[in-house]
């Protein structure tokens, strides 16, 4: 498949995780969740066991291929699972599903990546690698830091000599920060606007 072919199609795939996500957020809100979470987390327990493994598995895609906007999903595990079980969900499906672009992007390498992002955005971040040391540590704080594109960065660290002990590493602590304060801001953010209206 050609790049342009295949950027075509995850713009496609976006667009509509973009629409379905507008769509849930309008139906929870007609359903009364943003008033009162209980609602939408009896809807969840009744899906039981595969509930928590069907969002850590798009958690986990999400972060590769950007079906829905990752802000929507982090809220919505804290909304549907409360704020603990919620967190750690997110925590679960996003470190797996950055370790699994780290993996894709040292396997498949270029050719890749330039098929998951765009040419605009790959050039931009392109020019950290030039320097192992300086990227690591530009890594780790656009990974701390809840405005990096995490998963652009998370493909293109498979490009570097940076272990995947290394990577891992920052991953694993720097990202507890990042997922707090999206959710949290984004519940509460959502909680204040559904006040408003």
């Amino acid at each position: 498949m050609k790049t342009v072919t295949s950027r075509r199609l995850l713009n496609l795939i976006s667009l509509a995780g973009l629409g379905v996500s507008i769509w849930f957020i309008v139906y929870c809100f007609h359903l009364g969740v943003f008033h009162d979470t209980t609602i939408l987390q009896s809807l969840v327990q009744q899906a039981a066991f595969f509930g928590p493994l069907l969002f850590i598995a798009l958690q986990i895609v999400q972060v590769v291929v950007p079906i829905i906007p990752g802000g929507i999903s982090l809220a919505a595990g804290v909304l549907i699972f409360g704020p603990i079980t919620g967190f750690m969900y997110n925590y679960i499906g996003i470190v797996l599903g950055s370790m699994l672009a780290f993996i894709l992007g040292r396997r498949f390498g270029k050719p890749l990546i330039h098929h998951l992002i765009s040419q605009k955005t790959y050039e931009r971040y392109i020019g950290w690698l030039d320097n192992q040391n300086r990227f690591t540590k530009l890594f780790a704080l656009a990974i701390f830091l809840p405005v990096a594109p995490d998963d652009v960065l998370c493909l293109l660290a498979g490009l570097t000599k940076m272990s995947f002990k290394t990577f891992t590493l920052i991953i694993l602590l720097a990202k507890p920060a990042t997922i707090f304060l999206y959710s949290y801001a984004l519940v509460y953010g959502g909680t204040f606007l559904s006040q408003l209206l």
